[in-house]
């Protein structure tokens, strides 16, 4: 099976920008395993701008791009220092890929980082994908990770794409002004009603929300990639969607 995982920075690193050791380490540790059974694992991570500014000592997310490239452009290192010696403990080799949104609409760089994610799993690496938030400006961005990661596994023709977020799915209702909140286990079709489920803003550390996940869910369910959400918190819960038990909310057509 051919997964793509994408980790938002909220699962990645605690409030205060640093890294989540614990659980970033248990993450690798779990995608090794998935990883040693057989199957093909792409990692889209978030991270780069939140570690920077934790790397770099700033008290906030900025807000003005060329201190936003600067902390990316330190947060990147981190990250990946951080990914290649956690994944190495387990004998697996990771290769870095940075993306604009020029490299989704030219059609020849599509293709090229297509052929590079592809050979890098035909050689067994783990290919590792972020946003080049150094470089990229509001007229080359792709914006979000969960609509990067849903571009990956189009383009790879992925079986399953999962998101790791702060929250456990998709619920009726905002579960944290809402105690009456259920969550939605399956959704076959994305309409209006379910984009107006999709209210809300993303964490202060991230650019994604729910919003841009049901974009994502879109770019999936158009190519017959199923697509879940789940909680970051619990990265065991990729075993059981990997057994292909429902966990947090799934997009899938019938």
């Amino acid at each position: 099976m051919r997964i793509v995982i994408k980790i938002g920075t909220s699962t990645l690193a605690h409030p205060t920008g640093h890294l989540n050791i614990r659980r970033v380490e248990n993450i690798c540790k779990i995608l090794s395993d998935i990883k040693n059974a057989g199957n093909e694992v792409i990692l889209v991570s978030s991270g780069a701008i939140g570690m920077g500014v934790g790397k770099l000592g700033l008290r906030t997310r900025p807000a003005d791009i060329p201190t936003k490239q600067a902390a990316a452009a330190v947060g990147q290192c981190e990250l990946m220092y951080t990914y290649d010696k956690l994944f190495n403990e387990y004998n697996h080799t990771v290769g870095q890929l940075l993306i604009t949104g020029d490299d989704v609409k030219n059609e020849i760089r599509h293709q090229n980082f297509s052929n590079t994610i592809t050979r890098l799993l035909e050689l067994g690496a783990i290919p590792i994908i972020n946003e080049n938030d150094t470089v990229a400006t509001n007229e080359i961005v792709i914006g979000d990770n969960d609509t990067l990661a849903a571009i990956v596994a189009e383009c790879v023709k992925a079986d399953k794409l999962v998101l790791l977020s702060d929250i456990d799915g998709l619920y009726t209702a905002d579960p944290h002004k809402d105690p009456d909140a259920k969550l939605i286990q399956l959704i076959t079709a994305i309409d209006d009603s379910v984009r107006a489920l999709a209210g809300g803003s993303a964490g202060n550390q991230g650019t994604g929300g729910m919003a841009t996940k049901i974009q994502a869910a879109e770019i999936c369910m158009s190519c017959g990639c199923e697509m879940i959400i789940t909680n970051g918190d619990q990265p065991e819960n990729l075993y059981l969607i990997m057994e292909g038990k429902s966990v947090g909310t799934t997009f899938a057509e019938k």
